[in-house]
């Protein structure tokens, strides 16, 4: 048998019902992984006690027969998602120190599943990154590295923390947040899959908000199956958030048996990006013949407006996000620095509070919602985002799923980029739409870079059949049979 650090969430919950081990064993053997994992940077708190006792209490409820659908499983939960008692920084130093009276409603739905809380990881400020280095409590390292250069990796972001617990076995799946790409790109990064649900299928109540029409929390796991069981627990309408949808939550790991013989996989035109890197392509290549194989028939679809989909996208999320952190003033929670007046409060807590990615975004959004350039901007973008969702709608009447790259590069060095705002949002090219139009992800690792990096693919599916996105994402993941490991698991 595998560690029990090394065991899908599937695999585990097989070898705890029969006894195996118990959920104290395997939670006592994770609270040791994060312990080795630290200098990656994935947590900014843990709970090893908290973890203990929810363990003990899984045991117990396995013992008299009342386990739940994810009992005994210890996860790491992004530090976006409010958790009663236990402190909820969104990255930030404005936030430092927060200790909500609440739970997020994604977060109990696993605890009433009876999940295990590992600890809160770590996260670009606000998940306004595509690196995980815009954190005021420090860079996130990759858990890979290539082959003779030991320079630290990206793991993506803005849920590098997630992927990078996930990928080095210091939690065994995690909660992540999709705003533009943040669940999808760091999951490709990292060697493990990542889904983002379609909008308004899992809560956002409680968890810290930075474009409210985009964000969408999601899984990241180890394995589609995974996936699965736990968008399953995630899943559901919440009275609490307007924008849940009040909708049944299928048996998404049952749906995972059904045939894709004969089912469209649409190949955008529109994503063969100028300059994308020639494996990028072999790999969406290789994607598209494995669905071959397993029956699909590819059908090459047209999304015009997808050149303007990031641009539109950094008109919006900065727009929501100026609105979204308008709240952190210094009066209320969070960090306060006095000032002679109470603008100089406010002026003063946000200078010393926000960190520079953050600021950069609250005055873009600033600007582009002001008298004179709300039309000009906002109003447009607004106008073109209705275009792009009809562009995924015109699409599926030819097709069931469409496959794309996730990311047009693999992991790049902690530093690179850094100075290229333009850059580092170029990483988010094939994930952004998705985001826009509110339909579902699915990032599946395919394959590794001619430097031994992961590399995924998307699939992209229509609003709320995540079934047939995660049936599809399992055929590709069968065909990759993907195998590579973090050098961090070296001795695993």
């Amino acid at each position: 048998m595998a560690s029990l650090t090394g065991l899908t969430m599937a695999a585990a919950l097989d070898g705890l019902a029969k006894k195996e081990f118990s959920s104290t064993e395997l939670t006592g053997a994770y609270v040791a992984a994060v312990e080795q994992a630290r200098h990656l940077n994935a947590y900014i708190v843990e709970t090893p006690e908290q973890a203990l006792d929810m363990a003990k209490a899984s045991d117990a409820r396995r013992a008299k027969g009342t386990a739940g659908a994810m009992d005994g499983l210890p996860l790491g939960i992004k530090d976006l998602y409010c958790t009663k008692g236990v402190q909820t920084t969104a990255g930030s130093h404005i936030l430092e120190g927060f200790t909500p009276t609440y739970e997020s409603t994604v977060t109990q739905k696993l605890w009433d599943a009876g999940a295990v809380m590992l600890g809160k990881l770590n996260l670009d400020e606000f998940a306004m990154g595509s690196a995980n280095i815009t954190s005021h409590f420090g860079n996130v390292e990759s858990p890979w590295r290539k082959p003779g250069d030991n320079r630290p990796l990206v793991p993506g972001g803005s849920s590098g923390g997630s992927a990078a617990a996930v990928s080095a076995h210091a939690a065994i799946a995690a909660t992540g947040t999709d705003t533009g790409g943040s669940i999808r790109q760091p999951a490709s990064f990292t060697g493990i899959v990542g889904l983002k649900p379609t909008y308004g299928r899992c809560s956002r109540w409680g968890i810290v908000a930075f474009a409210s029409s985009l964000d969408q929390a999601g899984p990241m796991t180890r394995s589609v199956t995974d996936a699965a069981i736990m968008l399953g627990v995630m899943a559901g309408h919440d009275p609490k958030d307007s924008t849940s949808v009040d909708i049944a939550v299928p048996d998404y790991r049952a749906a995972l048996e059904g045939s894709v013989k004969g089912l469209r996989v649409g190949i955008p035109k529109e994503y063969r990006v100028e300059g994308m890197p020639a494996e990028i392509e072999q790999q969406w290549q290789q994607g598209i013949d494995w669905l071959k194989a397993a029956g699909m028939v590819p059908v090459e679809v047209s999304l015009p407006h997808t050149k303007h989909a990031l641009p539109t996208y950094y008109i919006i999320a900065p727009a929501e996000a100026s609105s979204n952190l308008a709240r952190y003033d210094g009066v209320r929670y969070g960090l306060r620095v006095e000032g002679d007046t109470l603008d100089g409060l406010y002026e003063n807590s946000r200078a010393a509070g926000f960190g520079a990615e953050v600021k950069r975004r609250v005055l873009i959004g600033t600007y582009v919602l002001s008298a004179g350039y709300y039309d000009a901007y906002y109003l447009k973008a607004q106008k073109i985002r209705t275009l792009i969702a009809e562009d995924f709608r015109k699409a599926y009447e030819q097709c069931d799923v469409i496959l794309t790259p996730t990311s047009p590069s693999a992991a790049f060095a902690i530093g690179e980029k850094m100075d290229d705002p333009v850059a580092m949002y170029m990483q988010d090219v094939f994930t952004v739409p998705a985001n826009l139009a509110g339909i579902p992800g699915l990032s599946v690792p395919s394959g590794v870079s001619a430097d031994g990096l992961p590399l995924g693919l998307q699939v992209l599916g229509k609003a709320f059949d995540e079934e047939t996105v995660l049936k599809v994402g399992r055929v590709i993941e069968k065909a990759a049979a993907f195998s590579a490991r973090p050098s961090f698991l070296a001795g695993e």
